[in-house]
This record gives structure tokens, C-alpha cells and sequence, in this order.
């Protein structure tokens, strides 16, 4: 059973080992980023190959440990088990996983082709179950750890043409919750954030223009989320204050959901 010490709760995480996919840009860039300036030691995952290089650049950890970075295809269920076990055997434990890798395919209900439809379920749901159950093994082992599943407020509303990524990210809240019943007694806790659009080069670009404008108009905030303000949510959530938070979701959507 995990205990709390007042004098527990920092935002340093020299001592931690942090896995997140999904790395090489984006949400995920600006997580590992925010992690390495908190002294972790990362291993980043991506199939861009350039994250090995992007793990070199930031550093090393406040112990003068270097950063990993591997290439890595979230659908491809025996090359993440191999990852997650090399990563270990070098870094020799894991404190905390983020699962950020994801793709978001729009199509109208009734055009979307069973290809789009399994693509999205096997990297956005099946993927995360694989590096949490990988890495939830060894943390139970540790007696500690932290899982923060990046789900989407399309997980929690209807938006329109994002039913398999809307299916997939309700998918991950479910699972999210599942492991924090499970895993609880064993010093682990698992939550999920769920943002709005978020203005990443990916995110201004589709949501550009018109589009945009009427969305942004419908959330009470009136703007996009910033990379930033993601990473400092995952932060929290993997910090020790965050200890007794235990299967949650926390929507990062400037008030959207609440309309």
C-alpha cells in the first residue's frame, strides 16, 4: 500500500526513469522536453526515425545519464515487448509511462473502411494496453509507478466524422480506469488526460481558417490548447502530489465539454 509524505511532493524527477511514445514532436516533444529539464532520465519512443537524435539533443539526466531514443511501430505488438525490454535492461527499472503515440483519421460514419477502422483501434487503444501491461510488470514489481494515458475530449463527446478515434479514445479512458482498480494496491496509479484541439503544427494546420473559428467560438476560452499546457498536466499527474489522484481524466478543453 503506497503512503504519503508531506515532504514527498516535487516536481524534480532526478530519480525517475519516464518512457513516453510518440516523442519526436508535438505533445509528446514538449512532454519529453519538460521531463529532461525536470532532471528524468527519458526513453523515447517514435517511428519517426529522427527521435534518436531528438533524445541525444536534450541532454542527459540530472544523474549524467543519457536519454534513449528508439524507433519504434506502436501497431507491431513483439517489437514493443522487445523495445520495453531492452529499454529496461538498460535503465533497470521504469517510474513512469506516458502514452502519448496516437493518429486521428476522419471519415463520415458511413464511409470509413474497416482499414481505417483497425489502424486507428490498434495504435490508440491495443498499443497503450501493450506498453502499460510491459512496463505495469515491472512497476509492480518497483511498487511504484505512474501511467498518464493521452485520451481526447472526443473520448468523453461526439464530435463529428471521429467515430473510430472517438471509439478508440473511449477505449483508453476504460482502460485507464481498469489498471487504476487493478494496479492501485501496488503503488501505481493510472489517469488519462483529454484535450481539446491542441495547436501543435499538426493541429493549426487542421484546424485552420473557418474551421477553426467555429470551433474555437464554441469553447467557453475562446482558444486552442498550447503543447505546453499538456505537458504541465502530465507532469502533475506524475508528480508525488499527485499520489491519491487514481483513475481520472482530466479534460483540458478550456470548458467545451461543460457547453
Amino acid at each position: 500500500m503506497s503512503t504519503f509524505n508531506l515532504k514527498d511532493i516535487s516536481f524534480d524527477m532526478s530519480d525517475k526513469v519516464v518512457l513516453i511514445t510518440g516523442a519526436a514532436m508535438g505533445i509528446g516533444f514538449e512532454i519529453a522536453r519538460l521531463f529532461a529539464k525536470s532532471g528524468a532520465r527519458l526513453i523515447l519512443t517514435d517511428l519517426n526515425p529522427e527521435i534518436i537524435n531528438i533524445a541525444k539533443s536534450l541532454g542527459k539526466s540530472s544523474a549524467g545519464l543519457e536519454h534513449l531514443g528508439f524507433i519504434a511501430n506502436a501497431a507491431d505488438e513483439q517489437a514493443t515487448i522487445d523495445l520495453v525490454k531492452k529499454a529496461i535492461k538498460i535503465t533497470q527499472r521504469v517510474d513512469i509511462l506516458v502514452n502519448n503515440a496516437g493518429i486521428g483519421i476522419l471519415a463520415k460514419a458511413e464511409e470509413m473502411s474497416s482499414d481505417i477502422w483497425d489502424k486507428t483501434m490498434n495504435i490508440n487503444a491495443r498499443a497503450p494496453f501493450i506498453y502499460a501491461r510491459e512496463v505495469g510488470r515491472v512497476m509492480i514489481t518497483q511498487k511504484y509507478g505512474r501511467i498518464i494515458n493521452m485520451a481526447s475530449q472526443a473520448g468523453v463527446i461526439a464530435l463529428d466524422q471521429h467515430l473510430a478515434y472517438s471509439t478508440s479514445k473511449a477505449a483508453l479512458l476504460g482502460m485507464t480506469r481498469a489498471l487504476a482498480l487493478e494496479w492501485g494496491r501496488h503503488g501505481i496509479t493510472c489517469n488519462a488526460i483529454s484535450p481539446t484541439v491542441v495547436e501543435t503544427e499538426l493541429g493549426r494546420t487542421a484546424w485552420a481558417g473557418e474551421v477553426g473559428d467555429r470551433f474555437k467560438a464554441q469553447i467557453p476560452s475562446g482558444r486552442f490548447a498550447q503543447p505546453q499546457e499538456i505537458a504541465q498536466a502530465v507532469l502533475y499527474l506524475a508528480s508525488d502530489g499527485a499520489g491519491m489522484i487514481n483513475g481520472a481524466n482530466l479534460l483540458i478543453d478550456g470548458g467545451y465539454s461543460i457547453t
